[in-house]
């Protein structure tokens, strides 16, 4: 697969009117950004709040998160490819959903691929004004990473319940956004989760970072490669052998699909030393 242009600035072959234009629809998607979230606050507490859980999910963050991806479509040039689109689940059953996480983007584009469904994370986000009120509206499994035995037991419990109720978890088994090229580790918590509950698994493998880089500002246009797997019923499978198995399709997928694909560098955990 053809290497993007980098439009940070670290490609040669990038003009310096490219890279203005990149950075000027940045600014201008980040602008649109804020006011979609300041103005979407006020309906989401206003109407979420007198409708059911699968309702309020679809409500403050489907449609939101519809708006936001376009937006960077139309904007920044962002754009996507979905593959395996098939296997997304329409049973009524709740699935884990174990994926690569490379950038912001993917919270923001699976929500609008797959749902109802809630995520695994971090605490810190409940304190965050506008965004972090609205998202503790629609019951998403928030976890201390400081206490890893604590966490899991979080995820453990309340993921059983939204999984019992049909909707599905979403966890970054690698607990952090990983740079393209890179690799990390994944925990096994998604695992235990899907296991200990009997649920399915669905894996989703991407390219994100490569266009909506996490340790820069500016969007790179280009097209993400989204694939979904096959479902990965876990009736017969222990906890290891299901995370090896996600963590060996995702992991080959992203090679298959990347422009940078893995280069030999393990990322190590946090420096907290948890990860889930």
């Amino acid at each position: 697969m053809a290497a993007h242009p980098d439009v940070t600035g670290t490609d040669a072959s990038v003009t310096p009117y490219r890279l203005w234009l990149a950075q000027l629809r940045s600014i201008i998607f980040y602008c649109w950004l804020a006011l979609l979230t300041l103005a979407w606050f006020i309906p989401s507490f206003v109407i979420g709040i007198f409708l059911p859980l699968k309702a309020r999910n679809y409500f403050i963050m489907v449609f939101y998160c519809h708006i936001v991806v376009w937006s960077a479509r139309l904007i920044c040039g962002v754009k996507w490819r979905v593959e395996g689109r098939e296997n997304i689940p329409i049973d009524g059953r709740g699935y884990v959903l174990l994926s690569k996480h490379q950038s912001t983007w993917e919270t923001f584009f699976i929500p609008t691929l797959i749902a109802p469904h809630v995520q695994v994370v971090k605490r810190e986000l409940l304190y965050l004004p506008f965004f972090g009120w609205a998202l503790k509206m629609i019951h998403p499994i928030f976890i201390d990473r400081t206490h890893k035995t604590n966490a899991l037991k979080q995820v453990l419990n309340q993921g059983a319940d939204r999984l019992n109720s049909g909707i599905h978890v979403l966890v970054f088994p690698e607990g952090t956004r990983v740079s393209p090229g890179k690799r990390k580790a994944f925990s096994k918590g998604g695992a235990m989760l899907a296991t200990k509950s009997q649920a399915p698994v669905i894996a989703i493998a991407h390219n994100s970072g490569e266009h909506w880089p996490n340790d820069n500002w500016v969007k790179r246009p280009g097209t993400i490669n989204v694939v979904i797997s096959p479902v990965m019923e876990t009736t017969d499978l222990s906890t290891a052998q299901l995370s090896e198995l996600s963590e060996s399709w995702i992991n080959n997928r992203v090679d298959e699909i990347s422009a940078r694909p893995f280069d030999g560098e393990m990322v190590d955990a946090d420096s907290s030393g948890k990860r889930f």
